[in-house]
């Protein structure tokens, strides 16, 4: 008789708990042995039962999809059908960027480029949408690039594993280089006004820097920060976004080990004006690290969010809740003091009621990750949906209203880490067409297009 029938775990509970003359008629009845009821180090009990079952409702809970009834869901002409795009060698790819539109040498004409970082320390330039090479540098940086920005269209800023950021042109001439951080820069984001460019790089040495740029320069020069943010842990994603009541420029962190987004004012000061927790109601067990953000292109006030949540990716749409500019360094801060302790809990209560309905989409992408994995995800560029990377060399597309599933696309090798993904618009003839490029451990270097129209 197998230790986990139903009727032995009656038997055991009924042992436990001394029902003896109960137990003895049961044992009698059902035709069990003796010894039913007797239990050993890791045998299956009701009380375990009921805990698991306790466990699944409780994740259930943190699973919030949306109930869309289709009418702004995943568009059509999604990307579908795998283009893989030969380099001038074989190797992890890193880091992928589309388009990127720079001026060409022979004319004032622009066209639109594609970049792809990979770890011998090449920096490829394709021709779009030939999808041809059009540059190898291999002299710009002493270890592989990490992240790619643009600098006013014609300049390439790239930051690699030594820590080390450089201001170049796409042919390799290198105007400027600065090393700020002690080791990785994972991510650069810039952000263009009318008179100055502000940059902001994360580094794996704890550490974040801001940096004004004059774009007016025809060679720019990498100044040294205007502020620099240390961290407790490791920053993992930076975004910048205008503030809703004044259109001032703020930056989002987030960092290792912690489920907020920290929000910090774009100036020499840098100031904590406040931050807003993706988990509010969570426990410990369920904590998680923002390992991606990327803004809605449609909706300047939804982000969404790749965790690191293991064994498989989770996907958080969230509202963005900024705070004020001459805010305190919390949002928790906003909560008034009151005369009475239940009266405090009342309002921490409602912040987080707040914070839990700013969250639209929380949903489990089936993406396998592990604890050494690198989430990324990148939107559609019509706000319909947001694509993931995966471990298992599958890319997903998730319905931004929904949280559904919509498409899986299988180009990589099976069981190959998905690295990089980067999402454009990019013209093909005399049509617009919707383009994906995803880069992988398996060296290949993909564009996924549209299927062709019947």
């Amino acid at each position: 008789m197998s230790p986990s029938e139903a009727a032995i775990i009656v038997a055991r509970f009924l042992k436990a708990n001394s029902y003896d003359e109960t137990l003895d008629t049961f044992i009698r009845e059902a035709g069990l042995p003796p010894s039913a009821g007797s239990t050993n180090r890791g045998d299956l009990t009701i009380e375990k039962i009921l805990e698991e079952k306790q466990t699944f409702d409780m994740s259930l809970q943190f699973e919030r999809l949306g109930t869309d009834d289709g009418a702004h869901g995943w568009s059509q002409h999604a990307p579908a059908v795998p283009n893989e795009i030969s380099g001038p060698t074989r190797s992890n790819i890193l880091h992928t960027s589309l388009p990127l539109v720079a001026s060409t040498t022979s004319s004032d004409a622009s066209e639109p480029l594609l970049v792809a970082t990979t770890a011998d320390r090449r920096l490829n330039v394709h021709n779009l949408p030939a999808c041809t090479l059009k540059d190898s540098l291999l002299a710009i940086h002493d270890s592989p690039v990490l992240s790619t920005a643009v600098l006013k269209q014609t300049h390439l800023l790239t930051a690699s594993m030594s820590g080390q950021l450089v201001v170049s042109d796409l042919q390799g001439v290198v105007f400027d280089k600065r090393r700020d951080h002690a080791k990785y820069v994972v991510q650069i984001v810039t952000h263009e006004l009318e008179d100055v460019t502000w940059l902001a790089t994360a580094g794996w040495d704890g550490k974040v820097h801001l940096y004004s740029i004059d774009v007016a320069a025809t060679n720019p020069k990498l100044p040294a920060p205007v502020a620099s943010i240390s961290l407790p842990t490791n920053p993992e994603a930076l975004l910048f976004i205008k503030h809703p009541d004044n259109g001032s420029l703020v930056l989002i962190i987030t960092r290792r080990d912690s489920t907020h987004l920290f929000y910090y004012s774009v100036d020499s000061e840098a100031r904590l004006l406040g931050k807003q927790n993706l988990a509010p109601h969570s426990n410990a067990w369920i904590a998680f690290t923002p390992s991606a953000i990327a803004l809605c292109p449609t909706d300047s006030t939804l982000i969404a969010i790749a965790t690191s949540a293991i064994p498989h990716m989770k996907l958080l749409i969230v509202r963005l809740m900024v705070p004020s500019m001459d805010g305190d360094a919390s949002i928790a801060s906003l909560v008034p003091a009151e005369e009475t302790q239940a009266s405090q809990a009342r309002a921490a209560l409602a912040l987080q009621d707040r914070e839990s309905a700013a969250i639209l989409i929380q949903c489990n992408t089936m993406a396998p990750q592990t604890a050494y994995s690198t989430p990324a995800l990148t939107w559609r560029p019509d706000g319909t949906g947001v694509w993931v990377n995966s471990d298992d060399g599958a890319i997903r597309g998730i319905e931004a209203t929904t949280g559904k599933i919509i498409a899986t696309l299988k180009g990589h090798e099976p069981g190959s880490k998905v690295r990089c993904l980067s999402a454009a618009c990019v013209k093909a003839g005399d049509v617009k067409q919707e383009w994906l490029v995803s880069g992988g451990f398996d060296h290949k270097l993909i564009v996924w297009k549209p299927e062709p129209a019947e």
